[in-house]
């Protein structure tokens, strides 16, 4: 009886949202919140399991008063760190933070002059290519 029930609801539910799976769930989900009978057959195959998890979870301390006693532990901690994201923010917009490869606003290097012979190849390459188009 309880599958055929079950079974049934979710034809029409499939019919009521044009076979959309979605929205067939919606519906059904509606339906188990005024159809008791309905919530108790679809949930009954799952029933222990829900039982288990839920008095596991309350054993191990995992419940919602230790999850908000937790909580306020993290926010207290988190409060006496500081504000470390405002801080690090500073640090890097600031002007007085170095500069990869620069020193004091001055290069590590000096640079080297560049010889005529190197810019006279690459002039020479630049007018190949130019060229050829």
């Amino acid at each position: 009886m309880s599958r055929e029930y079950v079974e049934q609801k979710i034809k029409e539910a499939l019919a009521l949202s044009h076979a959309n799976q979605a929205r067939a769930r919606k519906v059904l989900m509606d339906a188990c919140a005024s159809d008791n009978k309905l919530l108790q057959f679809l949930t009954r195959p799952h029933l222990m399991g829900i039982i288990s998890y839920n008095v596991e979870r309350v054993a191990s301390g995992r419940s919602a008063k230790a999850e908000a006693v937790k909580k306020q532990k993290a926010a207290a901690a988190t409060q006496n760190e500081g504000d470390f994201g405002a801080e690090l923010l500073k640090a890097v917009a600031g002007n007085s933070g170095d500069v990869f490869g620069l020193e004091n606003g001055r290069s590590l290097q000096k640079r080297a002059k560049v010889s005529q012979s190197h810019i006279d190849a690459l002039q020479m390459m630049s007018s190949k290519s130019q060229t050829k188009k």
